[in-house]
């Protein structure tokens, strides 16, 4: 495994990223998963979440991707649906609005805790600071007919 920079701190964030995947790889959580793209580059992740049981998104897997800066952990990593995704807080090409990505982050967060926080997103968004005004509109006023739209969606890409 090669470091990706020559300072210390660039090899701080290849060692905590290292341990990250130790502790995925040793404590699975049920629907979620996340591993480095290659072994060469850990501050490249391709992940999946499964929508919650208790949710509309029940029974659907999406990719996602992280992208880890320099000061992982003092900065959040830019994570995005790679999977379409029609949700209130995701946007067309697959951004996220959500609050422990952008201002709410702290250094004790971590892989895990993003794949938990996007798969509790999937059952409850945030409609206050939507990125699909539509979807939230619609969550809001009526879950039976988001969800036959959301089924209606992803019927069409899986065909």
């Amino acid at each position: 495994m090669t470091k990706r920079t020559g300072n210390s701190d660039g090899q701080s964030v290849i060692q905590r990223l290292h341990n990250e995947l130790v502790q995925l790889i040793m404590s699975p959580t049920p629907g979620l998963s996340a591993f480095p793209d290659h072994e060469e580059n850990l501050t490249k992740w391709s992940g999946t979440i499964t929508g919650p049981d208790d949710s509309p998104y029940a029974g659907l897997r999406f990719k996602i991707s992280l992208t880890f800066p320099d000061r992982y952990p003092y900065e959040p990593p830019k994570v995005k649906f790679v999977s379409p995704m029609w949700h209130p807080n995701v946007d067309l090409s697959g951004n996220i609005c959500l609050d422990v990505l952008k201002e709410k982050w702290s250094a004790v967060y971590n892989v895990q805790t993003i794949l938990l926080s996007l798969q509790a997103l999937l059952g409850e968004p945030n409609n206050s600071s939507p990125l699909n005004a539509i979807a939230a509109e619609l969550w809001d006023g009526d879950k039976e007919e988001y969800a036959r739209k959301l089924a209606t969606i992803y019927e069409e890409i899986l065909d």
